[in-house]
């Protein structure tokens, strides 16, 4: 099968389309036929080792053989293994890959999830019929991680949450999460942003190209720096003596009922997924290079197998 390998750590060219061999399903696991994945920016953040930690992970000097970049993936199940239960072939499905690599032509993925162990094994769940293959690959990941931020958070209706970054593939996802919960939403982006942040439910919105955002004279229940360039010191100020800064750090493990209750909200037409822009799995050097220049709305969508 085609997939994309990480042959070095540096700029998206070291990425490179080659053939390896298709997996074979365990008993627990199936076999999924992918037909889109994302260009996330934990992806260029293992291609480019960075933070260093990504060494200690996937090889020191060089990626591990046949690294497979890719961290959510949506497709079609091909075959099951004897002891799972809750799929079957042709089931569309979508999820999180585990680091198993979903920008290739296929994976295998656990047809049931332990406890505690679905951000390092993997989990899918069944694909909201209304959504095409590249909309529901972009979710799983940027979805649960807003959802695990605001749940640390403890968000309530009626509270004031200011989210920095509020454009990107976390950003889109906050603003529509913490209005579900009741919250009063500030979006933290550029002024080119401010008719996306404001369709998706923003209250207000502060372009931080021209404003200070921690000098604001507001105090917020939550503050939520969903791209790290802020630090909890700086936003202390404009929180309220309960308030809470959170930064994609220390979250609680995502489990099943996270990922089926992101469904549920898809399915009730309460979350959608912004797509910036698809590429096809050829063009996986072009997508990378559109990531790193940070200026994506939302998400990146690789169409594959099609």
């Amino acid at each position: 099968m085609k997939a994309v390998i990480c042959t070095n750590y540096g700029p998206p060219e070291v990425l490179k389309i080659q053939e390896v061999d298709r997996p074979t399903p365990k008993d627990h696991e199936v076999l999924i036929k992918i037909l889109a994945a994302s260009a996330h920016i934990g992806d260029t953040r293992i291609r480019k080792a960075d933070p260093l930690l990504v060494r200690l992970l996937f090889g020191m000097l060089k990626p591990k053989k046949n690294l497979i970049l890719g961290l959510e993936v949506s497709g079609v199940i091909e075959a099951v293994g004897k002891d799972v239960q809750s799929f079957k072939p042709g089931d569309e499905v979508f999820g999180l890959t585990g680091f198993r690599g979903g920008c290739a032509e296929y994976i295998c993925l656990p047809g049931k999830v332990e406890q505690g162990t679905g951000e390092k094994k993997g989990m899918v769940v069944l694909k909201p019929g209304h959504l095409s293959h590249e909309e529901a690959a972009v979710v799983p990941s940027g979805a649960l991680t807003a959802l695990k931020n605001l749940q640390k958070a403890n968000i309530r209706s009626g509270q004031k949450v200011l989210i920095y970054g509020a454009s990107g593939s976390l950003g889109t996802y906050a603003i529509q999460l913490a209005k579900y919960y009741g919250a009063e939403v500030t979006a933290v982006c550029s002024r080119g942003n401010f008719e996306l942040v404001r369709s998706l439910g923003a209250d207000q919105v502060i372009d931080y190209t021209v404003e200070d955002f921690t000098a604001s004279e507001t105090r917020y229940d939550i503050v939520y720096d969903a791209v790290i360039k802020s630090k909890a010191a700086q936003c202390q100020k404009i929180l309220t003596p309960n308030g809470i800064f959170v930064n994609n750090s220390r979250l609680a493990k995502i489990e099943e009922a996270d990922f089926l209750f992101i469904k549920s909200l898809l399915e009730d037409h309460k979350l959608k997924p912004v797509v910036d822009r698809t590429y096809a799995l050829k063009e996986i050097v072009k997508a990378h290079r559109y990531v790193d220049t940070g200026r994506k709305k939302g998400n990146v969508a690789i169409t594959i197998g099609r």
